[in-house]
C-alpha cells in the first residue's frame, strides 16, 4: 500500500502531467508546498528521478488495456497493470467454474434433473 508521501508525489506528477509541464524535483515540490502536503524530502527526487523518461500521458491513457505489461517499466505501471488484470482473471475463473456445472449436467449427474 503507498504512503501518503508517495500518493503527494504521484498527485502532483499527475497535474503536472496534465498541465504538460516537465516532471522534475522543483515542480513537485512547488505543487506540494502550495497544497499545504509536507512529505519526506527523498520522495519528489526519486518520483522525478522514476518518471523521467516515461511518457506518463501514454500510461494514464492505456491503463485498462494491460499494454505494457512486459516489464522493464518499473514503478506504478506494471502495478496498474496488474490491478486492471485482476477482474479479467476473476471473470476467467468464473466462466470456468460454470463451465464445469454445464459439463457435469451433460453427463446425466445433475442434481435437479
Amino acid at each position: 500500500m503507498a504512503s501518503n508521501d508517495e500518493l503527494a508525489c504521484v498527485y502532483a506528477a499527475l497535474i503536472l502531467m496534465d498541465d504538460e509541464v516537465p516532471i522534475t524535483v522543483e515542480k513537485i515540490n512547488t505543487i506540494l508546498k502550495a497544497a499545504s502536503v509536507t512529505v519526506e524530502p527523498y520522495w519528489p527526487g526519486l518520483f522525478a528521478k522514476a518518471v523521467s523518461g516515461l511518457d506518463i500521458k501514454a500510461l494514464v491513457a492505456n491503463v485498462g488495456s494491460g499494454v505494457g505489461t512486459g516489464g522493464g517499466g518499473g514503478g506504478a505501471a506494471p502495478a496498474a497493470a496488474a490491478a486492471a488484470s485482476a477482474p479479467a482473471a476473476e471473470a476467467k475463473k468464473e466462466e470456468k467454474e460454470e463451465e464445469a456445472e454445464e459439463s457435469d449436467d451433460d453427463m446425466g449427474f445433475s442434481l435437479f434433473g
